[in-house]
């Protein structure tokens, strides 16, 4: 048996059809296993696993998140693992909506499971998919403290200056219409990330000012100040602020209602348009930025378009989030296009040297692991590259909650 004194926590994120997974060292940082089972509730899933040198697949039904557990329990025994071990002493769910109650992490009872599904309102395609991912993994894992860690909760105590719209008051508090963010999890992953990199080197990161630029297929923007996040681009739901892979993100409300009259669609067709039919895809016809960074080198007109409209959108955000803060000293770049893709953080920060924001080129271009700034020794403002792990940080923060129950 494996040395019990050397905790692992298993991490789950479950999606509408899908289930990821992955076994980790809270405390290395180390991953044992990870996997995904996709497919959940058509005919016929699939699901892979890794583990070091190590991998197995499976095909077959995979009708629900239950299943999809009793599939994950079979692709660690295949690997030569279990999730019986007894160092495995957490289960950390990522949930992506907790609403203005939960700001930490918490140990899942009937009444957050209750609440998780009452706040699926917000978050029809993820809170639901979470509390089937539970309730598949608790089957499973019963004598397993099982944690949720809600994407929201490095947002619950925004500013209420920015945390507010300004909409009926009555409208607003009737339907919880508020500023709620997402991508919280990476957010304060790296934002803490850059404040222990940078207090290594002897700064004082009490009052840091920072903006954090999450890019990937979904992309997001905060502003933090002393390790508290002030503002955030996505609100009610992740469509609000950047452009992204897929979603429009911020457009004139107007359009929906012009959509509706124009063009005779119904809130389910304009739903798919603006969250599934836009942004990079729906610009240039390409949402991977492989793809769309050789076709601007290419000069394919369409794709330059869309890459001068996803950099104007970023400018906007980091203009603005530089004056929420009263000043910047850090910009952090991460996810899968803000650690990958010189062309997007060069065409950002090219000419804000008045802004005190000096990019060294050569830095940028080179393609390194790990923490690294990108900015000249002179640059007034430090640009880095922070890989995210939310996988790590569901881990710790769900570790941390089994500890406290001693």
């Amino acid at each position: 048996m494996a040395d019990p004194t050397d905790p692992r926590v298993l991490v789950i994120n479950s999606g509408s059809s899908s289930l990821k997974f992955q076994l980790l060292a809270p405390a290395e940082g180390t991953v044992d296993a990870v996997g995904i089972v996709e497919r959940v509730g058509q005919d016929s899933g699939t699901a892979t696993i890794t583990a070091g040198e190590r991998s197995a697949t499976f095909e077959g039904p995979v009708p629900d998140h239950q299943e999809a557990m009793a599939v994950v329990e079979q692709l660690f025994e295949d690997v030569g693992l279990s999730l019986t071990d007894e160092r495995i002493r957490a289960v950390g769910h990522r949930v992506v909506q907790g609403g203005a109650r939960y700001s930490a992490p918490v140990l899942v009872d009937e009444q957050v499971r209750w609440d998780i599904n009452d706040l699926g309102k917000l978050a029809p395609l993820h809170n639901y998919a979470a509390v089937h991912g539970i309730d598949g993994a608790q089957a499973l894992l019963p004598h397993v403290p099982h944690v949720a860690v809600f994407d929201t909760a490095f947002f619950t105590d925004l500013p209420e200056a920015a945390a507010t719209y300004a909409l009926d008051r009555d409208f607003a508090e009737r339907y919880r219409v508020r500023r709620y963010g997402a991508h919280g999890t990476s957010h304060r992953f790296v934002s803490e990330a850059v404040s222990s990199h940078l207090a290594a080197q002897g700064r004082d990161v009490s009052d840091l000012r920072q903006v954090v630029l999450h890019l990937g297929n979904g992309a997001s923007a905060s502003a933090v100040r002393g390790g508290r996040a002030v503002e955030t681009s996505m609100g009610l739901t992740p469509l609000e602020g950047l452009v992204m892979g897929t979603r429009t993100g911020d457009i004139d409300p107007s359009i929906y209602i012009h959509l509706h009259r124009q063009a005779g669609l119904s809130p389910e067709e304009i739903d798919s348009i603006l969250n599934r039919r836009s942004g990079m895809i729906g610009l240039c016809g390409k949402s991977d930025f492989r793809d769309i960074t050789a076709a601007v080198e290419a000069g394919d007109a369409s794709a330059t378009l869309a890459m001068d409209v996803y950099v104007h959108r970023l400018r906007k955000y980091l203009g603005s989030y530089a004056f929420t803060l009263g000043g910047l000293d850090v910009v952090a770049f991460t996810a899968g296009i803000g650690e990958n893709v010189p062309m997007v953080r060069e065409r950002l920060l090219t000419g804000l040297e008045g802004f005190g924001l000096e990019l060294d080129r050569e830095a940028n271009a080179r393609r390194e692991k790990g923490i690294r700034v990108i900015s000249t020794p002179g640059s007034a403002v430090t640009v880095l590259i922070v890989p995210t792990d939310e996988e790590l940080s569901i881990a710790q923060q769900a570790a941390a909650v089994a500890r406290d129950l001693g």
